[in-house]
């Protein structure tokens, strides 16, 4: 029976308190006008952004003041046309004296002109300042949506490989069930969060999903035909259904398990197998939807077919990762002596291949859709790679080329230390994954990793394990009643 110690559950409380510290700094220190805006931005490009504003101004008000003599030509052709018809009627005198007023008339026009284009450049200028602020506010939603919604996919992505499991009725893994349970238990309190911030979002708390805003999707064409998926009560309706069938699985399968231990009925076991071929199939479906509307329509204009198995990728390697901490961790502190070194490997081999599959799909997207070169596809990408450049490549080094490095060697995937490491620098990895996925549509390019994002990552990582150790010390670590606990045990590769 495990023993949720002082020390780490103290570890988790104090990473949850600065963790909610530095968050509520962050929505503090986000600027709350205009002006402050202006400020700001200063500050970051001090005066080479002066010199390119000025000239832009510059830029703006001289095409606008060339553009005027068009206008001023148009208005002394009629002047002219009115005068020819004076002279017709008139004498030359008259003549004479409607010329003089054309010629004082032009530089008045020219002035108007001249004041019609400043105003446009500064109404410009304001809206630009206007987006900026929005943008610089919806940082901190973005990081505590970012984080929130990262661990919460850590264990739904246990929450289905566990289910793959049953399912398989793998002879390898029911040793680790009781940490696939743990892990599987912040589904609820992750998904509670991640539910609040999305109905926060759809009373317009924030801005991160644009298609919420009706002046936005009132001036959107493309917008208005998606407003039969994309409107907030029906998103909210979805979310509800999805998050309820993930937790239902996880109570009645849950259930299931201790009354399995208790009494060794195989009845149980026969239940949680179809339970498990019933929720994957829910899944399948949820999962991808799941990734379109939480994640895909911050950018509403761009879609990508693959992109809910991307997501999947991207999450189950993850909470796979995180079995494979929590069991090391248990082992180092004297617990789960039958897992050996044989189920470590096992579990190295899956961070392996799902960091192989990840890539595939990564490459796949992202080599069709540049390669296509279509404006309404490619600007995602483009986007990223100009404003994100260093998170954007760097999370492929993290996701890919170093655990290809790592893991790729079989004595390796015995080893704790070195799969500790890959796996911290896999999740590293992720986490940017998803800040690349949601950052450049709700912050543009005014992003960079500071309080709020780290404050955030400390408070859902101290909760993440309060709840996870805390479900741990509450039954028998090893779930003895499964009948292929034996063959789980003596489990050699």
């Amino acid at each position: 029976m495990y023993t949720f110690s002082s020390k780490l559950k103290n570890l988790s409380l104090i990473l949850m308190i600065l963790g909610a510290l530095g968050i509520g700094y962050g929505f503090f220190d986000a600027p709350k006008n205009t002006q402050e805006v202006e400020t700001i931005l200063a500050a970051q490009h001090g005066e080479h952004h002066a010199e390119a504003t000025h000239e832009g101004t510059t830029a703006h008000a001289t095409e606008a003041t060339e553009a005027a003599p068009a206008h001023v030509e148009e208005h002394a052709a009629e002047a002219v046309k009115d005068s020819s018809a004076v002279v017709v009627a008139h004498s030359d005198s008259t003549v004479a004296h409607v010329e003089e007023a054309h010629v004082d008339a032009k530089p008045v026009l020219e002035a108007k002109h001249h004041e019609v284009a400043e105003a446009d450049v500064h109404a410009e200028h304001a809206e630009h300042l206007e987006h900026v602020l929005h943008q610089l506010q919806n940082k901190p939603w973005a990081a505590l949506y970012v984080a929130a919604l990262f661990f919460m996919l850590i264990s739904l992505g246990v929450l289905a490989f566990y289910a793959i499991q049953h399912a398989a009725q793998a002879g390898w893994s029911p040793v680790l069930f009781r940490v696939m349970e743990a892990i599987t238990s912040y589904l609820v309190p992750g998904a509670i969060i991640v539910y609040v911030l999305l109905v926060l979002s759809g009373l317009h708390f924030n801005h991160l999903f644009v298609w919420m805003d009706p002046e936005v999707v009132a001036a959107d064409e493309l917008l208005q035909k998606k407003s039969g998926y994309l409107n907030v009560p029906f998103f909210l309706i979805r979310a509800a259904i999805f998050m309820g069938g993930w937790i239902a699985y996880r109570h009645f399968s849950r259930k299931n398990g201790l009354a399995l231990d208790a009494t060794h009925d195989a009845t149980y076991y026969k239940k949680n197998f179809k339970l498990a071929a019933g929720f994957l199939a829910f899944f399948l479906v949820s999962e991808s939807m799941m990734s379109w509307d939480w994640i895909m329509s911050v950018d509403p204009h761009w879609f990508s077919t693959l992109f809910g198995w991307y997501v999947f990728a991207s999450f189950v390697v993850s909470g796979v990762t995180v079995i494979a901490l929590t069991t090391l961790y248990l082992k180092s502190k004297g617990y789960l002596p039958q897992v050996n070194n044989s189920h470590l490997h096992d579990l190295a081999k899956f961070m392996f291949g799902f960091s192989v599959f990840w890539t595939y799909l990564w490459f796949s997207q992202f080599m069709l859709i540049w390669y296509a070169n279509i404006p309404e596809e490619v600007v995602y990408f483009k986007f990223r790679i100009e404003h994100y450049n260093l998170p954007f490549f760097g999370m492929v080094v993290m996701n890919f080329v170093f655990p290809i490095l790592i893991l790729i060697n079989t004595d390796f995937k015995r080893v704790p230390w070195i799969i500790s490491m890959a796996g911290i620098v896999i999740l590293c990895g992720h986490y940017l994954d998803f800040h690349n996925m949601i950052y450049p549509a709700t912050v543009g390019d005014q992003w960079f990793i500071g309080l709020s994002e780290i404050s955030s990552i400390l408070f859902f990582l101290g909760l993440f394990i309060f709840v996870v150790f805390r479900t741990l010390s509450k039954e028998a670590l090893v779930p003895e009643g499964n009948p292929l606990i034996e063959e789980s045990k003596h489990f050699h590769y």
